[in-house]
């Protein structure tokens, strides 16, 4: 029995929807997501198929901290209640923006600062400020969370 003015994290539905439907579908997703822009990063080519496979398993898993973090602080921020109550695209938002400002972050601090890793010629990028970044990375974080929450939904009783 859901108790709408208690927390989120209070509520076994919330933690049982973010578990068990959201986290494994953006996760899903951001595996063929990572696989897809292979060919945006000179790893395609440059990697041995060892390394490429295990970036991408390292980049997924990443993407789901990421994700999972983004949702939670979205969660936070809106101070959602129980999930019966919660505003779904206020907080897709806010997850959207914390993931994608985040992951521009972390493309300047990789590619510029670091240089872990670098753009192939087929990426295409935006620029920000005296920076450019990745198109690819941000664009994941505009589209993945929403559709994996909408996704999670999709068969719940609650929307």
């Amino acid at each position: 029995m859901a108790n709408d003015g208690a927390p989120w994290y209070c509520d076994a539905a919330a933690r049982s929807l973010i578990l068990r439907r959201y986290l494994p579908w953006l996760a899903g997703l951001s595996l063929v997501w990572e696989i897809a822009q292979l060919p945006l990063y000179t790893i395609w080519n440059d990697g041995r198929p060892a390394y490429i496979a295990f970036a991408v398993v390292h980049c997924t898993a990443g993407d789901v901290l990421i994700g999972g973090a983004a949702l939670a602080a979205a969660l936070v921020i809106t101070q959602a209640p129980a999930l019966a109550a919660w505003r779904w695209r206020r907080i897709a938002l806010i997850n959207a923006a914390i993931a994608t400002s985040y992951t521009a972050f972390s493309e300047w601090m990789n590619t510029v600062a670091l240089r872990s890793w670098e753009y192939s010629e087929l990426m295409p990028r935006v620029p920000l400020g005296n920076i450019e970044i990745g198109l690819s990375p941000l664009a994941q974080w505009l589209l993945i969370p929403p559709l994996a929450l909408w996704l999670a939904l999709r068969r719940s009783t609650v929307r």
